[in-house]
């Protein structure tokens, strides 16, 4: 019996091939490739002493706009993909942003464990920042076809962001590289919208509508365009599902006050939930349903 309980507690130890001396020159090991030194002394806490919550403030912030980093990055290759007709690894990026979106919502879960009066200790150190001045949000709004010159004031004071952000601004969107391959797929697309200055916002347009309709009602000849429509659709639906808990998340710690950035708070945060990135996509629906009745 008491070989049995010793048992239990046996170590497992290392094995002999495991490699333990980093002491050489060429071998990088986990820290030096994550450059964790680096990473893990970027939580820089707004007081001294610290506030309990200070730091899950901090790390849900910066580990969220790394999410939004990799987002951009999957939609840039999203957006080169759809250049070269290349509808396969177009999608399975497409799936890759979709779960990165989950992990942007489920930040609000535990952002939400702080309490009004958890936040009410720290807040006054935030100054005037704000999550409406992350330019890794502004890249990911601009590439999925939110076109806003005015968002870039508050960016003014650095000429690096804005020279990335005004070329981020002129790029086709995502959704004008999707009307440039219907056009390469034999679909009529009108060459105003070809040619159109791509910085400024997209609409939708009913001409184009009647393509999707096209595509929407015959599936099996357009699968490949009828399933990017639909994940192109899943996007847009987790990213508002992403605004909406950022408003309620808001809301519940700090209720109608004022913005710490200036803006009016949660009524401001609401006004985001009106936009759309894919007009024609939630169109085609309202013609598909008038059509089925005719």
């Amino acid at each position: 019996m008491g070989d049995k309980k010793e048992d239990r507690f046996l170590k497992r130890g290392i094995e002999d091939s495991l490699v333990t001396d980093f002491a050489e020159a060429h071998r990088n090991s986990y820290g030096d490739f994550l450059q964790l030194k680096t990473l893990l002394n970027l939580q820089k806490t707004f007081q001294d002493p610290a506030q309990p919550d200070e730091m899950l403030f901090i790390i849900i912030h910066q580990v969220s706009e790394l999410w939004l980093k990799l987002m951009h990055h999957q939609l840039v290759e999203v957006r080169r993909f759809l250049q070269q007709d290349e509808f396969g690894p177009a999608m399975k990026n497409l799936d890759r942003i979709k779960a990165i979106q989950r992990q942007l919502i489920t930040a609000w879960e535990t952002l939400l464990t702080m309490t009004p009066a958890d936040y009410m200790t720290f807040r006054q150190a935030l100054g005037s920042s704000s999550g409406f001045q992350s330019y890794g949000y502004r890249q990911i709004e601009f590439i999925l076809g939110n076109k806003d010159a005015s968002t870039l004031k508050v960016h003014e004071h650095d000429p690096e962001v804005m020279e990335m952000l005004n070329a981020a601004l002129t790029k086709p969107s995502l959704y004008d590289e999707v009307l440039h391959m219907l056009a390469r797929q034999g679909f009529d697309v009108p060459q105003d919208l070809l040619d159109r200055d791509y910085a400024q916002p997209y609409s939708g347009d009913p001409r184009v509508v009647r393509i999707w309709v096209q595509v929407f009602c015959n599936t099996e000849k357009y699968w490949d365009l009828y399933a990017l429509a639909e994940k192109l659709m899943d996007v847009e639906s987790l990213f508002q599902r992403w605004r909406f808990d950022h408003v309620t998340a808001v809301e519940r710690v700090i209720g109608n006050q004022p913005g710490t950035g200036g803006s009016s708070g949660v009524s401001f945060l609401r006004k985001a939930l009106d936009l759309r990135f894919f007009h024609d996509l939630y169109d085609v629906r309202t013609e598909l349903m008038y059509s089925g009745q005719e």
